[in-house]
Order: structure tokens, then C-alpha cells, then sequence
């Protein structure tokens, strides 16, 4: 996906700035992350009026089944540009934040600038600071996630390398998670829910590319040398985990305070979804002249997904891994489900 290492840059940037207590550069990027996050939302509630809308008229039999599907389908696709043209915007403005910090134009807040000591003289005021650094959470508290890493297919439980580039297949997830902390007292147990929009993207080797022929799609060696073949999946997911963070609590004057995200973290789960566009992309050289050629369609592709997924870590960085236990291929003969694994970046 294109502007990823943007995210990359990033999330160094954020580590750099937590670890030096620098928090005017965060400050901005969660601003912009919070943008993300209601562009997301607004569009979600519109397109869930809309499935609405085609519900009351499947129910009152103004039209069939088939139609609400494909209705639906429509619906979510167009909403789903919608969040990927705002979303592009806000990468713009996140590629302008980062070289703003790397040119030394984001200035650092005035309580750490060089050369300034500040003293408490008054003791209750510094009592009152060392009270606000032990507060605790909300019992639900609400984060950005970010996902990438590496792709591919698996058939009867054997990794299909061959078929597909080991290195150059990938998948890309940001979306927004809510965490509820399950018991009042125990900050071990957490339920993890939210919406996400995932990329999967595999690359065929052997200068293959994907053709339809019937309700089968298969790879096929295409006659011209190519420089990329290219085939990508983009799906609107809901994820499910209970997470155990083993983050320890703090007490103060008698009272104990929670926080998340402090320690060792693991969730097992899953996810389900829609798919939301299909595409193949194919680059390749020709009487000198470069060509990139885009085609879209449903290439027999399911139209819903689900798995499971799992992930462990430390504070907001985990290894994460997914697998879909429908295949991508609706008919096919040999059934080929996708895999990933990649690290997981999980912002309070």
C-alpha cells in the first residue's frame, strides 16, 4: 500500500518523542489520528442507515434477496473509497509532520527546553504532579492500530511460497479498537473490539497473473515478461480479542489505579467481514514505454471473511498474526486460504 513507510517513520518518531518526554510531536500526530478515527466512524453510521434502508425494503418485499445483497455490497464499496480518499489525505498530512520533525520545525515544549531546570518550591504542588503520573485508565479506553507484515496463501495446511513471493507478498490493517476492562478490581482480563480496513496483497511468481475462467481463477503464465504481477483484496473487518495484559496496577494513598498497555500483552480472537474491492495490478515494459495496467472485478472472490487472529507483545508493539478459515477463492478446486504475519502497533 502506497505511503506505508509514512506510518513506519512514524511510529520511530512516536517512540523517540515518548521515550524523551517530548510530547508536542505526539500531540499533533494523535490529532490527526483522531481525524482518522471520525472520518471512520461518520462513515460507518451512514453506511449502516443505508444497509437499513435496504433491510426495510427486503422486509417489506420491494426487493429479493440477491438484490439487498449486491445492494449492500455497492453500499460498502463506495463507502470504503470514500474512507480511503480521506484517509489518503490525512497520510499527506502525517508525510508533512514527520518532515517537519526531521527539518527541526516542530518545536519542543517549553517545560523541556534546553538548558531549563524547573523547580517545585511549593510542596503540595509537587505532591499534586506525582499524584496526575499515577493516574489511572478509564475502564474503556479507545486506540489506534496499525498492522503490517508479510502475506501469503496456504493450502492443506502448506505454505504456498512457490506460487507466490515469499518477500514481496504483504498486508497492510490500521483501524480503531476499544478495550474494556472485564473485571473492576483484575486488570488482566480485557475484551478488544473495533473496526479495521485490511489489505492483503499476494504477488504470483513465474510471471503469472490471475485469469478467470468460469467460477475457476487460476494463475496463468502471461506472454509478455512482467516487471510486477500484483493481486490485492481490501476488506472492512470488525476484530474481536480478549486480552490478558499483564501490566501491573498502582497504588496511591490507598486507592489502586490501572493502566494498560504498560507490560506484556497477548489476545486471541478472530474477525469477520466484507470484501470491499478486488484488483490486479500488472506492470511491464514494452517498445520502451512503461505500462501499469489496473483491473478490477470480482475475480470469484468470497464476498465475506473470517478467521482467527492472534497477538503478543510488549506495551504497543506486538508480533501479530492472522488466517482466514474461508478461502479466497469462492469455487476453486484447490482451496487456498490467506496468512499474515507481522508486527501490530496498539496507540492509547
Amino acid at each position: 500500500m502506497k505511503n506505508f513507510t509514512i506510518y513506519l517513520v512514524l511510529l520511530v518518531f512516536l517512540f523517540v518523542s515518548k521515550v524523551l518526554g517530548q510530547e508536542t510531536f505526539e500531540s499533533k500526530a494523535k490529532q490527526i489520528a483522531n481525524k482518522i478515527e471520525k472520518v471512520t466512524k461518520e462513515e460507518k453510521a451512514a453506511l449502516k442507515e443505508e444497509v437499513e434502508a435496504v433491510n426495510v425494503q427486503l422486509s417489506e418485499g420491494k426487493i429479493t434477496q440477491e438484490q439487498a445483497d449486491k445492494r449492500k455490497k455497492e453500499l460498502a464499496e463506495a463507502r470504503a473509497i470514500i474512507i480511503e480518499e480521506k484517509v489518503t489525505l490525512a497520510q499527506n498530512e502525517l508525510n508533512d509532520l514527520v518532515q517537519q520533525k526531521v527539518d527541526g520545525k516542530i518545536k519542543e515544549q517549553d517545560s523541556i527546553k534546553k538548558g531549563k531546570i524547573v523547580i517545585y518550591w511549593d510542596k503540595n504542588d509537587k505532591n499534586k504532579k506525582s499524584r496526575d503520573s499515577i493516574r489511572g485508565e478509564k475502564r474503556t479506553t479507545s486506540q489506534f492500530v496499525f498492522a503490517m507484515g508479510l502475506n501469503n496463501m496456504m493450502v492443506d495446511g502448506k505454505l504456498q511460497d512457490s506460487n507466490y513471493s515469499f518477500i514481496g507478498s504483504h498486508f497492510y490493517e490500521w483501524g480503531f479498537t476499544y478495550n474494556s476492562r472485564l473485571m473492576k478490581n483484575d486488570n488482566l482480563l480485557h475484551a478488544k473490539y473495533g473496526l479495521s480496513l485490511m489489505y492483503n496483497n499476494i504477488r504470483p511468481t513465474d510471471n503469472r497473473n490471475f485469469v478467470v475462467n468460469g467460477n475457476q481463477t487460476l494463475l496463468q503464465t502471461n506472454s509478455i515478461n512482467l516487471d510486477e504481477s500484483r493481486f490485492r483484496n481490501v476488506y472492512i473487518v470488525a476484530p474481536v480479542h480478549l486480552e490478558f495484559d499483564f501490566s501491573k496496577p498502582k497504588v496511591s494513598n490507598g486507592k489502586t489505579y490501572f493502566k494498560t498497555h504498560q507490560s506484556f500483552r497477548f489476545g486471541i480472537g478472530g474477525y469477520a467481514g466484507i470484501n470491499v474491492k478486488s484488483k490486479q495490478i500488472l506492470k511491464y515494459d514494452q517498445d520502451d514505454l512503461d505500462y501499469k495496467t489496473t483491473i478490477k472485478g470480482d475475480y470469484n472472490v468470497n464476498n465475506f471473511i473470517y478467521g482467527l487472529s492472534s497477538y503478543i507483545g510488549y506495551k504497543e508493539l506486538s508480533l501479530y498474526c492472522k488466517y482466514d478459515l474461508n478461502p479466497l477463492f469462492q469455487d476453486n478446486l484447490v482451496k487456498e486460504n490467506n496468512i499474515s504475519l507481522g508486527l501490530r502497533l496498539d496507540l492509547n
